[in-house]
């Protein structure tokens, strides 16, 4: 197989990790915006060659993880460069304006719209996982517009790198992403941006994080580039979100201004239930 990675970062560069791994005679081809990711991409043998659209035809397969910015720019080009027999997947965090976008291109049996859920807060070829989509649960959207065959070669695959595969139409998953993913990101970046405005001795900050502040704030070290675009592209979920996350800090405030705290503890046991639902998802199970 002739598998293409598209932005060899942490998602492509994690699948090409693993498909080297699970299928040794695959060939790698890199293609990305950043020189300097194709050249560390080679040097930690991530890919076999670096290449560009012009090769496209002799793919079988192409991973697309760029931001999905650029994704909605790029995908009806990629499409146009590859051959009838090829599979195109996406990594892209929002799926309606892609799905939107590509709802009448020619080739629109050739692509399969997913979201692998899975990813850590740090970016680039060196930042790329063995094992990182080992128990976790890819989203496909729209499986009905790709034909079948091309379904059943990246279905196979995601088998081989043990994934979960759920189903759901392009706006259910952008709504319910923006509550377990987006808002999460929001939530970090901004607890982060409350403490460096309060705290201005950074040693401060340092000497006195523990674990729960580490953990909390994890997700704002994530990248910009990839996350703006995220935000734009589902901005009208993003809101609503956030809208109903503030209400329950200000009704958290006011509780505590008025000294309620049989109301806190009630709160805080009624969302305990939170760890029945979590022990349920392999949030950092890795293959073994």
């Amino acid at each position: 197989m002739n598998l293409f990675v598209i932005g060899i970062g942490l998602i492509g560069g994690s699948m090409a990790k693993d498909v080297k791994r699970l299928r040794p005679n695959t060939k790698i081809f890199g293609i990305d915006a950043i020189e300097a990711h194709l050249e560390e991409a080679l040097s930690l043998s991530l890919i076999d060659e670096k290449s560009d659209y012009s090769e496209l035809h002799k793919a079988d397969m192409v991973m697309v993880s760029i931001p999905v910015d650029v994704m909605v720019q790029e995908l009806p080009k990629i499409l146009d460069a590859v051959n009838d027999d090829a599979v195109v997947i996406d990594a892209g965090s929002t799926k309606a304006l892609i799905c939107s976008v590509l709802e009448d291109h020619p080739k629109r049996r050739n692509f399969l719209a997913c979201h692998p859920i899975s990813g850590t807060e740090f970016s680039g070829p060196s930042a790329a996982i063995e094992g990182l989509y080992y128990g976790k649960t890819n989203i496909i959207c729209e499986v009905e517009k790709t034909a079948f065959k091309l379904q059943e070669r990246a279905l196979e695959l995601f088998q081989e790198l043990g994934m979960r595969i759920r189903y759901m139409n392009p706006k259910a998953h952008d709504k319910h992403i923006a509550y377990v993913s987006h808002l999460s990101h929001i939530s970090s970046f901004m607890l982060g941006k409350t403490v460096i405005e309060k705290e201005k001795n950074e040693r401060d900050i340092f000497d006195m994080a523990g674990s729960g502040f580490e953990s909390t704030v994890r997700l704002a070290k994530s990248s910009p580039a990839m996350w703006t675009p995220i935000f734009r592209q589902n901005k009208e979920n993003v809101v609503e979100t956030l809208g109903e996350y503030i209400q329950n800090l200000q009704a958290f405030e006011k509780m505590l201004i008025a000294d309620d705290y049989e109301g806190i503890y009630k709160e805080m046991t009624s969302t305990n239930k939170i760890k029945e639902i979590l022990n349920g998802i392999p949030l950092n199970k890795k293959r073994v």
